[in-house]
């Protein structure tokens, strides 16, 4: 896998996955999307590299129609637009993400060999609390602990 830096889409598959979504119909970009998530979060198996990077950029693409959710504007990313995505792909992006780093995952284990495992994996945790963030538990103070 061509890699560039850490971002989303930063890797040969990610960007091939944009221009993937750029070639689809509007209508079909929402169901590649969601595809790219299930293969991650139902995946039993060591978890494929290009797998993993498709996983991560469709959860960016999810994660930017989430309040808090940063646009995908990166030249790699895809140029088309993607079209209002379901709700209901936030907690299948989260599941995917959380296949990704983990132990199981070839992409995890790239990045761990490549000694840049640590912001690697801090961007992915700023994804998934987009996509899940924590709410406050009632009764607990939020400062001073």
């Amino acid at each position: 896998m061509g890699t560039w830096d850490i971002g989303h889409f930063d890797n040969d598959t990610a960007a091939d996955f944009a221009g993937g979504l750029d070639d689809a119909a509007p209508g079909e970009r929402a169901g590649l999307v969601r595809a790219a998530l299930e293969r991650a979060a139902r995946s039993s198996e060591y978890l494929d590299d290009d797998e993993g990077a498709q996983a991560v950029a469709a959860a960016a693409l999810v994660a930017a129609q989430c309040p808090g959710g940063g646009a995908v504007t990166t030249a790699y990313g895809p140029k088309e637009p993607i079209g209002p995505l379901p709700v209901e792909l936030r907690p299948l992006a989260v599941g995917a993400l959380d296949r990704v780093v983990a132990e199981e995952s070839e992409l995890a284990a790239l990045w761990d060999e490549a000694g840049a495992n640590g912001p690697w994996r801090e961007r992915i945790r700023a994804l998934r609390e987009i996509l899940a963030p924590v709410e406050p538990t009632a009764g607990v103070p939020l400062s001073g602990v």
